[in-house]
Parts: structure tokens; sequence; C-alpha cells
């Protein structure tokens, strides 16, 4: 990011950042670049929502239900997650946040040892990705309560979002889109523009992303800048108030 941020803006240097990349990092790090002034956004590739499990022996079939269990039994349940600051954990304090619950956060150091241990019942609740969890799902080895994003996903159209589920205001996915460095001129961003949205309309691309259950989103360098700063926002908050700190050696 560093090395895009300060390369010259002749369209010759782009990043593929993603939304901890960008949204998080600038308050768990001490960085040297401004993710929303030191980069000229071009497009949003894709978005992609967690799912949120528990393991079958919790006795709670929806969000509602699993609310309802952690305000009975605050900071009794756990969750796991990837790590500090990554995705699950993220997608956890948010829902701790929004629904005034208290759940104690488990960080391991990737998100498939965090989903064994679901499985085998070492820990209750996991906001996972997408890819690795449907499996589960499918199999019953875990119960799906919703999915993390604004919309439903086509990988589990049955399933309802926390925010449908009762949580507003509620939406975290995984997201990915390309910059250059700022001050890289119109022209040169609508071209790299162009060339990205055909890429992305390519259906062996779609086909690729619809497989690890994300979604294209394509839009405007104008629309995508206007996404960052509102995510940039509410991920500061949501840092800031949850009091949470980069992992030792991060």
């Amino acid at each position: 990011m560093e090395i895009v941020a300060r390369a010259p803006a002749d369209g010759y240097t782009i990043v593929i950042a993603t939304v901890g990349t960008w949204a998080v990092n600038p308050y768990l790090y001490k960085l040297s670049f401004d993710v929303v002034k030191d980069f000229a956004p071009i497009i949003q590739v894709s978005t992609s929502p967690g799912v949120l499990i528990v393991h079958p022996s919790v006795p709670v079939k929806s969000v509602k239900d699993l609310v309802a269990l952690a305000k009975a039994k605050p900071g009794q349940l756990n969750y796991g997650s990837s790590g500090v600051g990554g995705f699950g954990h993220i997608c956890g304090e948010l829902f701790t946040s929004l629904t005034g619950t208290r759940m104690t956060h488990v960080p391991y150091k990737s998100s498939a040892p965090s989903l064994t241990d679901l499985i085998g019942g070492q820990i209750q609740v996991l906001f996972n990705n997408m890819i690795s969890t449907v499996p589960q799902v499918k199999a019953g080895k875990v119960r799906a309560l919703a999915t993390t994003g604004a919309k439903r996903s086509p990988a589990l159209p049955d399933l309802p979002t926390i925010a449908e589920s009762g949580v507003a205001g509620y939406e975290n996915s995984s997201w990915s889109a390309v910059a250059a460095p700022a001050g890289t001129p119109k022209s040169i961003i609508t071209r790299l523009h162009r060339e990205f949205s055909e890429i992305l309309q390519e259906p062996d691309i779609q086909k690729k992303h619809a497989d690890v259950g994300a979604v294209i989103i394509g839009g405007t360098p104008e629309q995508f800048h206007a996404y960052l700063k509102s995510e940039v926002a509410k991920f500061g908050k949501l840092v800031k108030s949850a009091g949470i700190k980069a992992a030792a050696g991060g």
C-alpha cells in the first residue's frame, strides 16, 4: 500500500486492497499514508459476506435467540476469529455493539482452526468466511443463523442477513477494490475503470467469484470512493469504541 501511495501517478502502478487493509488497519497500525487522500479509486471488485454459525449444541435457532442467550449469559459465549482485527473479530464486535450483548473473543492464527474448534464444540459462535463454511452447514456440522452482508448471499439464499434478523444497521462484508496513486489523471482512471469493468463481466470471472460466495460489484470510481469513506468512518468508530488493539508483533 505504501509503495503504491508513493508511486508516480502515471497509471502503471495500482493496488488491489481489501476492507481490512483500507478500512480497519488505519486504526490498528501507524501508517505512513492516508487511505482516503493518497489513493485514486478505480473500481470496487467484489464483496463477500460472512456467515454467523453456532455449534449444534447451542440452544438457538435464530439471531434473536442468540441475542437473548448472550444477554442471559453475558461473557459466557465464546466466539472465534482468524485473529485480532480480522474479519470475524470485527463482525463479532459490530454484533455485540449493536445488540448490547457481551461475548468473549477467542482469536486464532487463521480461520481454519477456529472453524475446527467450533465443530468440536470448543467455542460456541463463529463469524466465518463463506467458502469454508457452506460445506459444513450443508453437512449439518454447524448451524447457520444468518449472513453478515447487506443482501442475502446466492450461496445460501434461504438464510437471512443479520440486519433482516432484527439487528438494524448491521453489515460487514469482505470486499476488494482497485486504486491508483492520488493525482493519477482522470483520463487514465477512466480507461483503467473501463478495462476492469469489462474483465469483471467475463463469465469465467463471474463464476470464480460465485464459487467462493462473492458477488461482483463494479460501479464508478466515485461510488466506491463514497463507500470507502463510509467504511473508514464506521470501522474507525468501532475499533475505537471496542478498544481493539493490534496483536503484539503485528
